[in-house]
C-alpha cells in the first residue's frame, strides 16, 4: 500500500545532479524533520533537532544548487485523512515544540515529498519507486530521531543496495548517547559514512571506517 505521495517535478532541462565516482546518481532524504514533537519528554529531542536544523538547512542547499533530488520522507501521525502540506501546517503551529525546526525545513516547491506509516521512508510507501524513476542508487539521510526512523531507513536503504551516507551533525536524538550509538551501528551494518556534513562530497568517493571488514547484502564473501 503506497501512502501520499508527490511533490513538484524536476524540469526535464535541469542537470541530472550530483553523480558519484562511478556515475552514480545521489538524493538527499528529510526524514520526519516536519515534526511536532509533541509528546512527554521531547526537550532533549527539540533541543538537538534546533543545533541540527541549520546544518540541514546549508546542505539541502547545496543538493538543490547541483541538482541533486530533495526528497521530503515524513511520518502521517496517525492522520489517514491528511496530506503534507496539512502536516506542515499542523507542525508549525507555535504551540508544537517543534514549530522552530519545521518553520526552518519547510519544504521548497521542486522538492518531492512522501508519508510514511511507520519508521522506515521504505516500508509501505512509494520512495523506492520514486528513486527508480530518478535513477538514484546514493542517498544521503538527514533527520529525527537518529536511533529510529534515520536508523531503520539506513538499514532498509543497505538491504536494497544504496550507498548511504548519514552526516552527524544533521540528526538528532533524545540524547548525544542514542545518537552516537546509532550512528555507531549504521557505520558498521549499513556501511555509512556519518562524517560531518561539509566533509560530505555529493559526487565524490564516500567513506566508511568498517567497509573494508563489513560484509554487505550485495558483496562478495570474504575468503576465509
Amino acid at each position: 500500500m503506497a501512502l501520499a505521495s508527490g511533490g513538484a517535478m524536476t524540469p526535464a532541462s535541469a542537470p541530472s545532479g550530483a553523480e558519484g565516482v562511478e556515475g552514480e546518481k545521489a538524493a538527499l532524504l528529510l526524514i520526519d524533520v516536519i515534526n511536532s514533537f509533541d509528546f512527554e519528554g521531547c526537550e532533549g529531542l527539540v533541543r538537538a533537532a534546533e543545533q541540527a536544523a541549520p546544518k540541514i538547512t546549508a546542505l539541502r542547499e547545496r543538493c538543490r544548487q547541483c541538482a541533486t533530488p530533495v526528497i521530503y520522507v515524513n511520518d502521517n501521525f496517525g492522520r489517514w485523512r491528511s496530506d503534507f502540506q496539512a502536516t506542515v501546517a499542523l507542525c508549525s503551529q507555535p504551540e508544537q515544540p517543534g514549530s522552530g525546526v519545521t518553520r526552518a525545513l519547510v519544504p521548497g516547491k521542486d522538492d518531492y515529498f512522501i508519508l510514511k506509516p511507520r519508521h522506515s521512508a521504505f516500508f509501505c510507501t512509494a520512495l523506492e519507486l520514486l528513486l527508480q524513476q530518478l535513477k538514484v542508487k546514493r542517498l544521503v539521510l538527514v533527520g529525527f530521531a537518529t536511533n529510529i526512523c534515520v536508523l531503520y531507513t539506513a538499514n532498509d536503504a543497505h538491504m536494497r543496495g544504496y550507498e548511504v551516507a548519514v552526516p552527524r551533525d544533521c540528526t538528532a536524538s533524545n540524547s548525544p548517547d542514542l545518537t552516537e550509538r546509532a550512528l555507531a551501528q549504521m557505520e558498521l551494518v549499513s556501511c555509512a559514512d556519518t562524517r560531518q556534513s561539509s566533509l560530505l562530497d555529493l559526487s565524490g568517493e564516500w567513506r566508511n571506517t568498517h567497509a573494508a571488514s563489513a560484509r554487505g547484502p550485495l558483496s562478495e564473501p570474504r575468503a576465509e
